[in-house]
């Protein structure tokens, strides 16, 4: 795999763990009187802020200024994909600063994320900079999260390769089954609906009744209309006159069942799998897959309402890390924890593939072959173990977790147990505070592929009779 500087044979793309970034400029701060800080909050929907200051030294070389102007940068990306935002607030020294605000406009550096969040929230993003006593402080509204299996219920979870269905009869699951399907290439929305109604038929034959649906989603939810989405891309760029329809399909299928229904993000239906499955608070779920998707209920049980869209957010701070070809951006989520990552590392450590091959029959191929014994395969999964070990601090800068919970078609068989290991180990050499303070686990195998749908189906609220 090329470095994204475009240099035939470069090596200049190490990786650059966003931690050691911050201990960078941490170096730089000998004293409270050489400190300043840099504060950083984005505003998104019901007043709801996120926050983050960073500490940095007040006195800085024009090779400093440059550095730390970077790591603010990567630090406003990530807190917006974390949390969502359509308002950046930037406090601090202008010459580190405006540089990042200036990012954040149409023709700026990060006109993806612009044109991204303009889009949800309909309104544009805009980027200010204030004085330190004008920044928002950081204002959540949590939600407690409580699940039920009472009923006849069907749970769905969609993702860019095949869904899968679960139907539950009184807390009993009485079918499961993974439905392939190809909706990023199909642009027409109505095949989306069928493939989804046609699984949810499937799975209430298996029931008396259907008392309740819940569902699962890749993509970016407002309500249960459906954002900018994988699922959806072709219909955006090929159909847009039926975008629209695209996005309200779960309207659809609500007023085509007539019972309760609840669709949320995959990522926090992820960490809800893991709290009610294993019994665990204060947990980040990361789902590998076609994408990478993050949940998250804190140590109270409760949800944030952040967006936690992290396959966008960055794990690499080198600017020569691999670039995710939606985004255009180098070293996040996406290039890191799914079948891309798995892609693109596979082909760096020497597999060959057919162009036509797409990302799931790859990894089925790196799949088998770590099952034999395959070295290069081995290097897949140590590297993608590497990244993860050098996420979980960087990730608890913004998400109070004390377990991790990691799944996902990338995780599955013999890889995953590489990949869950060589992050415990390196968790353990390099960050030994977080070591101690962070479990981070994987369900069993058919939790980890099927756990999702079977969570979604227990979040509607059957009315009483």
């Amino acid at each position: 795999m090329a470095c994204s500087c475009g240099k035939k044979g470069c090596s200049c793309g190490e990786f650059i763990a966003p931690m050691s970034a911050l201990w960078q400029v941490y170096d730089g701060i000998d004293s409270k009187a050489n400190a300043d800080v840099v504060s950083i909050a984005w505003e998104r929907e019901e007043g709801k802020v996120f926050r983050y200051d960073l500490p940095i030294p007040k006195r800085l070389d024009p090779q400093a200024v440059k550095f730390v102007t970077h790591v603010v940068e990567r630090i406003a990306k990530f807190a917006l994909w974390a949390a969502g935002g359509w308002k950046l607030y930037l406090a601090g020294p202008d010459k580190i600063v405006k540089p990042v605000a200036a990012a954040y406009t149409k023709k700026g550096l990060r006109t993806f994320d612009f044109d991204f969040f303009s889009s949800i929230y309909g309104r544009k993003v805009e980027a200010v900079v204030v004085p330190k006593s004008k920044m928002p402080e950081f204002s959540e509204k949590l939600q407690q999260v409580k699940t039920v299996a009472d009923g006849c219920r069907i749970g769905f979870d969609l993702g860019a390769s095949d869904f899968k269905i679960s139907a539950l009869n009184k807390g009993k699951v009485v079918f499961s089954k993974e439905f392939p399907w190809d909706p990023r290439n199909n642009a027409d929305p109505e095949y989306h609906y069928a493939k989804l109604t046609a699984g949810l038929k499937e799975a209430a034959k298996h029931l008396p009744r259907v008392d309740a649906i819940g569902g699962s989603t890749a993509g970016v939810l407002v309500g249960q209309k459906l954002g900018l989405a994988s699922l959806l891309r072709a219909v955006k760029e090929k159909n847009p006159s039926k975008f629209e329809q695209g996005q309200n399909m779960f309207y659809r299928i609500e007023k085509d069942w007539g019972v309760p229904f609840a669709v949320y993000n995959d990522g926090d239906v992820t960490a809800l799998a893991g709290m009610i499955s294993m019994n665990k608070n204060g947990i980040l779920g990361v789902a590998m897959g076609s994408s990478e998707a993050v949940g998250y209920v804190d140590p109270k049980r409760r949800m944030t309402g952040r967006i936690c869209e992290l396959a966008f957010a960055p794990v690499d701070f080198n600017p020569c890390a691999p670039k995710d070809e939606w985004s255009g951006d180098y070293g996040v989520g996406a290039m890191a924890f799914s079948q891309q990552a798995a892609n693109w590392l596979a082909e760096k450590y020497g597999f060959k593939f057919p162009k036509s091959m797409k990302l799931p029959e790859r990894l089925k191929v790196v799949q088998a072959a770590m099952e034999k014994g395959d070295s290069k395969a081995l290097k897949v999964y140590l590297e993608i173990g590497r990244f993860l070990a050098h996420a979980i601090p960087w990730y608890n800068e913004f998400y109070d977790y004390e377990n991790m919970m990691i799944l996902g078609r990338v995780t599955s068989g013999l890889g995953g147990e590489i990949i869950l290991e060589t992050a415990k180990r390196i968790l353990k050499d390099v960050y030994p505070e977080w070591a101690e303070k962070i479990d981070v686990f994987m369900p069993d195998e058919q939790a980890r592929r099927l756990g999702q749908s079977v969570a979604a189906a227990q979040i509607p609220v059957i009315k009483k009779r």
